[in-house]
């Protein structure tokens, strides 16, 4: 099978293209290398471009005529960039999206693998939530991801576009053959900011432990990259069977079903390093949420698919390939992570 990825020079839709060569199929590559790599495209066939460039997607399907689905992970993701910047996320987001489906519509392609995200839900009591949860985006970008859904979902209803929207939390790790992995210097979630505390050799903080958690610290789903990938591989294989009740948006949720609390990553993270990382408590800071997990079942069920690697696995990855990254990015060499604010 031949897809087209939006966005594929980027650290989760590269991985769904190497996942989906490895297993025997062909991912053509559209990325504008905003935020993503052109060497994540080494020996891929690449178009630089926009996804709301009608001449390259033209381009794209003049060369690539074959190509029988889209997979979308194209967008902006950095919250606070979000609210500093709501225009410049709806516009990114939304916009041109709006545009890409358009055309495609106009060359006749009708398979759709939306990389959503499961920010958009608003928690229950017992910080889960599944596809029939109650959707409350907390934050521009995550509104973007509502409307973008929001929009296909209308689409759907009036043109013969099919749409399989994936909703998941934080991806981390990397892919096990070290071909491609988290591309910018410093991540901002926990995970990233537990590797400067260890590298500085100083306290990670823990912002908010009263949470009503099972340790009263914040709690998130964390989900390795490569079984990301794997599913959305999964969802292409059986797409058209997810469909055949005439069914033409389909929802479905990709987590561990158990999610793990900040003081859990430490503990995980402090198995797999030499050394440890201690603990400093701190308040909650302004808009803190003690934040939330996927119940999967309907992965399981629609794709046969569950999450294979733990957070240890992730975290292992994720050092394997800060490690040995600057090999593929050289410019990169001597910069994994900057100093900042080292709190979760």
């Amino acid at each position: 099978m031949k897809v087209l990825i939006a966005g594929g020079a980027g650290f989760i839709g590269s991985t769904i293209a190497s996942c989906l060569i490895d297993a025997g199929h062909q991912p053509v590559i559209l990325d504008n290398l905003v935020t993503g790599r052109r060497e994540f495209c080494e020996g891929r066939p690449f178009y630089e471009g926009d996804i709301a460039d009608r001449a390259v997607v033209d381009r794209i399907f003049d060369e690539h005529p074959d190509i029988l689905a889209v997979v979308h992970c194209a967008a902006l993701i950095v919250v606070p960039e979000s609210v500093a910047r709501p225009i410049h996320y709806y516009r990114e987001n939304v916009a041109k999206t709006l545009e890409l489906v358009d055309h495609l519509l106009a060359r006749g392609v009708t398979r759709l693998v939306f990389s959503s995200s499961a920010s958009i839900y608003e928690p229950n009591d017992e910080f889960s939530v599944d596809e029939s949860s109650a959707l409350a985006a907390s934050s521009p970008y995550a509104r973007t991801k509502l409307v973008v859904e929001q929009m296909l979902t209308d689409i759907t209803a009036a043109t013969p576009l099919r749409v399989l929207s994936l909703r998941y939390f934080n991806p981390i790790g990397a892919d096990p053959k070290m071909r491609t992995g988290l591309q910018i210097t410093a991540p901002s979630h926990a995970l990233g900011k537990l590797i400067e505390a260890h590298r500085a050799g100083v306290p990670f903080r823990v912002t908010g432990t009263d949470y009503p958690t099972r340790d009263g610290s914040g709690i998130r789903d964390y989900v390795h990259v490569w079984d990301l990938a794997g599913a959305h591989l999964g969802a292409l294989e059986v797409f058209d069977s997810l469909f055949a009740d005439d069914r033409r948006y389909q929802v479905i949720n990709l987590g561990t079903g158990a999610g793990t609390t900040v003081l859990e990553l430490v503990a995980a993270f402090n198995e797999v390093v030499d050394g440890t990382v201690t603990v400093e408590r701190a308040p909650r800071r302004p808009g803190d949420q003690a934040g939330a997990y996927t119940r999967s079942s309907r992965a399981a069920d629609l794709l046969g698919w569950r999450a294979e690697h733990s957070v240890a696995d992730g975290i292992r990855d994720t050092l394997a390939w800060f490690a040995q990254r600057e090999h593929v990015l050289p410019d990169l060499a001597g910069v994994s992570t900057r100093p900042g604010d080292r709190s979760a």
